[in-house]
């Protein structure tokens, strides 16, 4: 039986779909972390453990990953060659490396216009209106991702400095990284040092859930998160007709605390990225489809 995999990839974890020619989900798996600028190597390792365990999920052979088609939507593939680079190291028969963006819109809208937001680890927008698409940020959370969690837990580990410092006014969860830190400026430092954007994402639970109890530094947090979110969404230029989705792991998080303009826009996801990744590569490669 031939095989076409779906694999959606980001900054904290890699989930993998196998699927039937028709688009029949029979197995998934999932690994870790798959943004390929800012790990490549190991993105690529997370990616195949990734599809081994939909192959063992579904009780078909590993080793046919070399003879499957396979549609992967990751982060890191909008900037420089790195979509190529793993192409050519991937095993499958016929990598398709497209953005995270593009699998999140086909999954939210399917083929029709639309827009999504992807609110999790990191941010990144698109829309699809009369056949053309639009993407928005997904630049790294460095110098873009406004609004990920990422930004949410390098804003709160550099407020926490500041207010270790004396020149912001500490707050109970400033208080509590330190805490985390043993109180000890030169960890956070030293944690910043290694962390991938996963690492930095993880604070970010941890700062809505304060900015409900009054935390004035969460509620700084996450204002600038609403604001950047609806920013990105005005520059979208969204006529209110074709449906919204919002998308990840801070999706929820966010879908209440939007203007009421956009949460008029809200529509449930028809699937998720994952789902969007297969029924691409039901369509490329699926039947019906010329397998390149």
């Amino acid at each position: 039986m031939r095989f076409v995999l779906g694999i959606d990839g980001g900054g904290t974890s890699c989930r993998s779909a196998l699927a039937t020619l028709a688009g029949e989900i029979v197995g998934r798996g999932k690994s870790g972390a798959a943004n390929i600028r800012t790990d490549l190597s190991g993105a690529r390792g997370h990616i195949v453990e990734a599809a081994r365990l939909a192959f063992v999920d579904a009780g078909a052979d590993p080793a046919l990953i070399a003879e499957t088609p396979a549609v992967l939507g990751l982060a890191g593939t909008n900037v420089g060659t790195y979509a190529e680079q793993l192409a050519a190291i991937l095993p499958f028969r016929t990598p398709r490396v497209e953005t995270d963006a593009l699998i999140a819109l086909e999954g939210a809208v399917g083929s029709g216009d639309g827009a999504m937001a992807i609110l999790g680890t990191g941010t990144a927008y698109m829309m699809r209106r009369g056949g053309m698409t639009r993407a928005i940020g997904g630049w790294g959370f460095q110098v873009g991702d406004q609004g990920s969690g990422a930004r949410f837990g390098r804003d709160l580990l550099e407020i926490t400095l500041l207010a270790h410092d004396g020149i912001r006014a500490a707050s109970p969860l400033t208080r509590e990284i330190m805490k985390v830190f043993r109180n000890d400026p030169q960890l956070v430092v030293e944690f910043t040092t290694t962390a991938n954007p996963g690492d930095f994402g993880g604070f970010a639970p941890k700062v809505f859930e304060q900015a409900e109890k009054g935390d004035p530094v969460a509620r700084e947090i996450v204002a600038r998160g609403v604001a950047d979110v609806e920013a990105a969404l005005a520059a979208l230029e969204l006529d209110g007709e074709a449906p919204l989705c919002l998308l990840g792991g801070l999706a929820p998080l966010y879908a209440t605390r939007l203007s009421p303009r956009y949460q008029a826009m809200l529509h449930e996801p028809k699937q998720d990225a994952l789902g969007g990744a297969v029924a691409m590569a039901a369509r490329l490669f699926g039947n019906g489809a010329v397998d390149d």
